[in-house]
């Protein structure tokens, strides 16, 4: 069945940079469109950044536009999400999810996928 494996989180200072990546398997990866989600303790989780087929559409939240760039390697299954310049507040359980059909873009909604990942951990200190 489809699974979906995240890795690259840590404990980082604010200012410095990540990459998470999400290693897919069990389906066609490069028919659907991707998408990075996170959720922080106490709160609802929320779209970060969505990548279409082929990679030629990305979406991102207005809170790490310009600092967030997700991209996608259909020859190895796998989409990333480099984080520079992390702030405090993008402290969170980062989640890859695939959406329930073949979107050409990425959906913004949690509710239209249905595939997911088991998370990364990212913890900014300031």
């Amino acid at each position: 069945q489809a699974q979906l494996v995240e890795s690259g989180g840590g404990l980082v200072q604010a200012g410095d940079s990540l990459r998470l990546s999400c290693a897919a398997s069990g389906f066609t990866f490069g028919s659907y469109a991707m998408g990075w989600f996170r959720q922080a303790p106490g709160k609802e989780r929320e779209f970060v950044a969505g990548i279409s087929v082929r990679g030629g559409i990305t979406d991102y939240a207005d809170s790490v536009k310009g600092r967030f760039t997700i991209s996608r390697d259909d020859s190895k299954n796998t989409v990333y999400l480099q984080m520079n310049n992390l702030k405090p507040e993008d402290t969170a359980v980062y989640y890859c999810a695939r959406p329930t059909r073949s979107y050409g873009t990425a959906p913004r909604g949690a509710q239209n996928y249905n595939t997911w990942g088991q998370g990364t951990q990212v913890t900014v200190s300031s």
